[in-house]
C-alpha cells in the first residue's frame, strides 16, 4: 500500500447528485481536490452551470431530478452517454418539509419520500451498470449515501417525513450494501449533523447560537464533510460498509444534556 495515495481519487469519475450547493458542494470540492472528475446534478440548471463554472474543468453539470423513476433513469442515462464506468456516486439530493403535526399534508410525505429514499434507491439502480463497470476486488466501486443525525435521533421540530426518509436512508444503506458488495460496490452513508446549507438555515445564519448545543462547540466546516466523503470515497475506507457515519460534532454520540439542533 502507498500511504500517499491512500486518500487519492486520482483517475476516478463521480457523479454528487445536489452537489451545486450545501453538503453536495462541500463532497463535490473535496473530490475536485484529490483528482476526480466530478459530475453534479440538480433541477435548476442556472444553479447547477454556475456552480460547475465556479469548479472549474473537472466538473460537468447535468441536470436531473431523481424524485421520479423516470428522471433517475434519464440521469443514468446522460451519465452512460458520457462515461463508460461511474467509480463513485454520492445520493446527496434531498428535500424536507415542515407543518404542525395535525396539518401535515400528503404532498409534504409524498414528496420528502420520493426523493430522499426512492430516487436514492432507483437512481443507484439505474447506475448499477456504470458502477459495476468501475468495480474490481483491488479497488471497488463506491456508493456514499447522505443521510441525516435526524435519522438517528429525534429533534424537535415537526418535520415528520424528513426524519422518517433519513432513518430510512441509514436502514437500506445496510440491506443495499448487503447486496452491492458482491458486485465490489461498497455502499456507506454519512449522517451530517449541524452544517451551513440552505436546508439548515440554523446553522447558516445562526451559528454562533446553533454551537453551544453541540459538544465540539462550533458548526460543522466544509473541510469536515469534504473529509469523510473522501475517506468513504477512496481506498482508505474499502474495508467500510453499510455502515453511517455520523459527522455531527458529537451531537448523537457525546450530546450535550438537555441541548438540541436541527440538522
Amino acid at each position: 500500500m502507498d500511504f500517499n495515495k491512500l486518500f487519492s481519487l486520482e483517475g476516478r469519475v463521480a457523479l454528487v447528485t445536489g452537489g451545486q450547493r450545501g453538503i453536495g458542494k462541500m463532497i463535490t470540492e473535496g473530490f475536485l481536490a484529490q483528482g476526480a472528475k466530478v459530475y453534479i446534478s440538480g433541477r435548476k440548471a442556472d444553479q447547477g452551470e454556475a456552480a460547475a463554472a465556479e469548479f472549474g474543468e473537472n466538473c460537468i453539470y447535468i441536470q436531473g431530478d431523481i424524485s421520479t423513476v423516470e428522471g433517475c433513469k434519464a440521469l443514468a442515462e446522460a451519465i452512460a452517454s458520457r462515461e463508460d464506468k461511474l467509480d463513485i456516486l454520492v445520493n446527496n439530493a434531498g428535500v424536507a418539509w415542515g407543518t404542525e403535526y395535525l396539518d401535515f399534508p400528503e404532498s409534504g410525505w409524498d414528496k420528502v419520500m420520493d426523493t430522499n429514499v426512492k430516487g436514492l434507491f432507483f437512481l443507484t439502480q439505474a447506475l448499477h451498470p456504470q458502477l459495476k463497470a468501475a468495480a474490481s476486488f483491488e479497488q471497488p466501486a463506491k456508493v456514499i449515501n447522505i443521510a441525516s443525525i435526524d435519522g438517528l435521533k429525534v429533534n424537535p421540530w415537526e418535520t415528520y417525513s424528513y426524519q422518517a426518509s433519513k432513518a430510512a436512508v441509514i436502514h437500506l444503506t445496510r440491506k443495499m450494501a448487503s447486496k452491492l458488495v458482491q458486485d465490489d460496490i461498497i455502499m456507506t452513508g454519512i449522517a451530517p449533523g449541524a452544517f451551513a446549507s440552505t436546508m439548515n438555515k440554523a446553522a447558516r445564519d445562526h451559528g454562533d447560537a446553533v454551537a453551544p448545543g453541540i459538544p465540539a462547540r462550533r458548526i460543522g466546516k466544509p473541510e469536515d464533510m469534504a473529509s469523510a466523503a473522501v475517506y468513504l470515497a477512496s481506498s482508505a475506507g474499502d474495508y467500510v460498509i453499510g455502515s453511517t457515519l455520523p459527522v455531527d460534532g458529537g451531537v448523537v454520540n457525546a450530546a450535550n444534556p438537555g441541548a438540541s439542533i436541527d440538522a
